[in-house]
């Protein structure tokens, strides 16, 4: 009995080993568009599979790897259905020199690349484009959880997303959504990895979120969110927005020419019903009119919100607008509360340099605030069904070669441009202290340690960075590793130190 019972442990034990064997057996699969055949194995260089519809229909290992021959291009959608597991993976990537696999949409779906229900999966190093007859929903890359709960490590990297001329009538369409519907099993991403993308001419959002999730009485946030190193140019509206996250990082993005073609009120980064975020070393540049059009923005519902050693300039709306309606509902919006602004740069920001409206305490310290000659901008709070509490404005240096005034709202044109007054009207224990004033200020509010001079001497900084063509994005690594290089070294000169920059993953 003893005999027969070792033995029936023994082939469990066999079995146990076998299956975990072929589990952690990973395939590599490769795909040709133009010399491959999808009756072939796929499992050589030899004997590529020919479409994506082979990719979208096979149900892969943990593990697998799926290789899209460089130059080759295809038409449609690429849905894998496929998860790995931890520490396997599925990664779909190119092999080859030369160009990078395209896939294009030509309007014909609403997403080129679409991550339904899946996790533990990477993709990397395709070119995308989605461009239509006319302006419909359309994405490049849409990640959408419906009811799904958790999904773990999934990774968006090396992508270039170009000409998706989605509608501006939506946020939840552009370059890069990810999207989470939770209305039955709460669902939500736990590492999401978005990095090294290149986000070109596309409608109406560059990279963004949208949740069921986002109001407090169905909170459940999005977990080690990370946005790094993307570069975001000729977008219709929003370029960068954390939608529903706790803990994100938004970390060394270049946002340029934003909110170009919606009409609507747009920024260049900022995080909509978010805790925790931290936003750092990234730089937004020429964010298109006055409706919003600020480079940054810390918005409703979000909590301890930080943002340090960010480069802002020439942007329409100004550098940043803190906000929310004063109006709370502790199960649906919690308010704006906690937002720290430090160590940052606003180069020649046009109409407002810092918009407060219904946020509460609030830090504002350590900034450096350029004006141009000619501008007259405004410091500015004003009422969201109510007026903000508690902020400090301290040990700022203010720059400023035109003109720079501080004051409350009275009246807002349709434009998005407000009438100011002097003083905060109904906003309360607003404090400055130890700010410095070089320049024209009118309505300078009290601040009993300040130093006022009236003749600018503005630091000599280097502002040559470098320059990148999305046309060319062979050359973006380059580009990225210099702009690195070169934001640190901007920070240097202006505060005395460089900042130190958090690692890749």
């Amino acid at each position: 009995m003893l005999f027969k019972k070792a033995i029936r442990v023994r082939w469990i034990f066999v079995l146990i080993v076998l299956s975990a064997s072929l589990l952690s057996h990973a395939e590599t699969y490769y795909v040709d568009s133009s010399r491959g055949k999808d009756t072939n194995s796929g499992t050589s260089e030899a004997a590529p599979w020919k479409t994506l519809r082979k990719i979208n229909e096979t149900d892969f290992r943990p593990g697998t790897t799926i290789r899209l021959r460089s130059g080759s291009v295809w038409y449609g959608q690429l849905a894998p259905k496929s998860s790995g597991v931890e520490g396997e993976a599925i990664v779909i990537g190119r092999y080859g020199g030369g160009p990078l696999p395209r896939i294009v949409g030509g309007g014909s779906v609403e997403d080129v690349v679409r991550l339904y229900n899946v996790e533990q999966i990477e993709i990397r190093d395709f070119e995308i484009t989605n461009q239509g007859a006319a302006p419909a929903l359309r994405r490049g890359v849409h990640i959408f959880l419906d009811n799904f709960g958790t999904a773990h490590h999934i990774v968006l990297s090396d992508l270039y997303i170009h000409d998706v001329n989605g509608t501006n009538e939506r946020k939840d369409n552009g370059g890069i959504i990810f999207h989470t519907n939770g209305d039955k099993i709460p669902s939500r991403f736990d590492d999401l990895v978005i990095q090294r993308n290149i986000i070109w001419k596309v409608d109406r959002s560059g990279i963004a979120g949208e949740s069921y999730h986002a109001t407090r009485s169905r909170w459940f946030p999005s977990l080690h969110v990370i946005i790094r190193d993307n570069y975001v140019v000729d977008i219709g509206g929003d370029g960068i927005v954390p939608w529903a996250t706790d803990g994100a990082l938004v970390e060394h993005n270049v946002a340029r020419d934003c909110n170009r073609r919606s009409g609507e009120y747009n920024a260049g980064i900022w995080p909509w019903s978010a805790d925790n975020t931290l936003l750092r070393l990234n730089e937004v540049s020429f964010t298109r009119t006055t409706r919003d059009g600020e480079g940054f923005d810390s918005d409703f519902n979000s909590r301890n919100t930080v943002f340090e050693y960010n480069y802002s300039h020439d942007n329409e709306g100004g550098f940043i607008l803190i906000c929310t309606p004063v109006e709370r509902d502790r199960r649906e919006n919690i308010g704006n509360t906690g937002t720290i602004l430090r160590w940052n740069i606003s180069r020649h920001d046009h109409e407002r340099i810092l918009h407060l409206s219904g946020a509460d305490h609030t830090i504002v310290e350590n900034n450096a605030f350029y004006v141009a000659a000619g501008d007259d901008v405004q410091f500015l709070i004003s009422s969201w069904d109510g007026w903000s509490t508690d902020a400090i404005v301290r040990q700022n240096r203010f720059y400023v070669e035109g003109t720079l005034r501080f004051g409350h709202s009275v009246n807002k044109n349709d434009d998005g441009r407000y009438t100011i007054a002097r003083g905060w009207s109904g906003a309360r224990n607003i404090v400055f202290e130890g700010n410095q004033y070089i320049g024209k200020t009118v309505d300078r509010p009290d601040d009993a340690k300040a130093i006022v001079e009236a003749t600018v001497k503005a630091p000599k900084l280097d502002w040559r960075e470098p320059e990148f063509d999305p046309a060319h994005p062979q050359r973006y690594s380059e580009y990225i590793a210099a702009h690195r290089k070169w934001i640190a070294h901007l920070f240097q000169q202006q505060f005395g130190w460089a900042p130190v920059q958090l690692d890749n993953r």
